[in-house]
């Protein structure tokens, strides 16, 4: 049940989508907290595939303002994960 905790959403944008034609990686939104051992082995129970490759980054969330109230939006972690060759992840094939 950890591993669904971990991987919260995919990522479908056009850069993500070139990555994964041209490169077979793959975007995820994770928790803050996770670390890449754990993407990965999340990645490969839910998905059932081989991962070569996890690369993290940390984005931080951007101040906005409305009239004189400021806000702020919230932070988050983005994993781009690598799969092996010949692997591929079908719940991205409909999308």
């Amino acid at each position: 049940m950890r591993a669904y905790r971990i991987i919260k959403t995919p990522l479908d944008t056009e850069k993500t989508n070139a990555q994964k034609e041209g490169f077979n990686q793959v975007s995820f939104e994770v928790d803050p907290s996770a670390n890449r051992v754990e993407i990965k082995r999340a990645v490969e129970k839910i998905f059932k595939v081989n991962v070569k490759s996890v690369r993290t980054m940390n984005r931080k969330g951007k101040v906005k303002r409305t009239g004189r109230i400021l806000g702020k939006r919230k932070d988050s972690k983005k994993a781009v994960v690598t799969l092996a060759p010949g692997q591929r992840i079908s719940f991205f094939d409909g999308v």
